[in-house]
């Protein structure tokens, strides 16, 4: 018999453990609609199990999981100029994207990222792009997936989804109807390039981010979804969400696996996991920091968190909870490398 779940108050006044309903801030959740957000069992039953079976397999290896580490950083580096849209180059520069992801894969991940964080219509509408979203998005996922054939198919293509670049209403323009209608247009792009999950990155607003993962499920109910917010502001989100209030909103709304990513380095995220595994301890955690606090030198952010930095941090963050560990802004193939080196030598010693 399962114990009913009780509720009790947290320090910043969220209650844990309410069925259906999420003290997440003004305006949100009071329940959770299964038609819009379906749970578990309702999305493991779409088409029979087969949008989640590649991401159930790699759960099912019981071992720690290397993400990626950054995109942005990598195009810099091969001459990407600041303020031009790096999801262009999924047709301009295919090969410099793929040669990106392969020195991932090289490097031990299996969980990655297409090069689409941008690819909503609202952010390339910036520049003039908003009727490419299907083409630009179809084509990451596709060089993505390419490589990860080449390289034994073991890893799984993430579409990447980051915020819209707008700000939501009350506050800002944007509404949310919208809103989800902007992140369901690029879901489904991505699905039709064949990604095995979608990925909702670096967002601050609990409001875009109950849109993207409607969006999301409107065209695809049963893909499995990673979502993770940036708490890069003494613990809270831009907006003012915490760990505790993040981790119960997203598990309601039908994310398959929570956490952080970007911020000021591990020292900031490494905190986030363990306050998000105090109050769920069923949810699979994620763990996605830049290499250290950036630094601007020259006009160019500078990260300074070295490999083995890095990798001692990501065997702390699985120690606190983190099941999915990657790097963000300032990563590459060699942090990575370091990491999975790192992940590896600690699960043996676990066994």
């Amino acid at each position: 018999m399962t114990e009913p779940r009780r509720s009790r108050r947290l320090p910043d006044g969220t209650r844990s453990g309410v069925p259906g309903r999420v003290d997440a801030g003004p305006g949100l959740l009071e329940a959770v609609d299964p038609a819009l957000f379906p749970g578990a069992d309702a999305r493991r039953k779409v088409d029979g199990g087969a949008p989640s079976e590649r991401w159930r397999a790699l759960l099912d290896e019981g071992s720690p999981i290397l993400a990626d580490g950054a995109m942005g950083t990598m195009l810099f580096l091969s001459g990407l100029q600041f303020g031009d849209p790096p999801e262009v180059w999924n047709l301009t520069q295919p090969d410099v994207v793929r040669r990106i992801h392969r020195g991932y894969l090289e490097a031990g991940s299996r969980i990655l990222l297409t090069n689409t964080f941008g690819g909503n219509r609202l952010r390339l509408g910036l520049h003039r792009l908003e009727e490419r979203v299907a083409e630009l998005n179809q084509t990451a996922a596709i060089l993505l997936r390419s490589e990860v054939e080449a390289a034994g198919g073991r890893a799984l293509v993430a579409g990447d989804i980051g915020p819209s670049g707008a700000i939501m209403a009350p506050m800002g323009t944007l509404d949310y109807q919208e809103a989800v209608d902007v992140f369901a247009e690029q879901a489904a792009a991505l699905v039709a390039g064949g990604v095995d999950l979608i990925w909702i990155e670096t967002m601050s607003d609990l409001t875009e981010i109950r849109a993207a993962i409607e969006g999301v499920r409107l065209v695809a109910p049963g893909i499995p979804l990673i979502t993770t917010m940036t708490f890069d502001t003494r613990g809270r989100t831009m907006m003012g969400v915490t760990p505790e209030q993040a981790v119960e909103a997203l598990a309601a709304w039908g994310a398959d696996a929570i956490g952080g990513n970007c911020g000021n380095g591990p020292d900031e995220i490494l905190p986030v996991i363990s306050r998000m595994r105090a109050v769920a301890s069923d949810v699979i955690l994620v763990a996605k920091s830049n290499a250290g606090m950036p630094e601007l030198v020259d006009m160019r952010a500078v990260y300074r968190a070295s490999p083995e930095t890095m990798a001692a941090a990501a065997t702390e963050m699985q120690a606190a909870g983190a099941l999915i560990v990657g790097a963000c802004c300032g990563s590459t193939p060699d942090h990575l490398r370091v990491m999975h080196g790192a992940l590896v030598a600690g699960r043996r010693v676990l066994s």
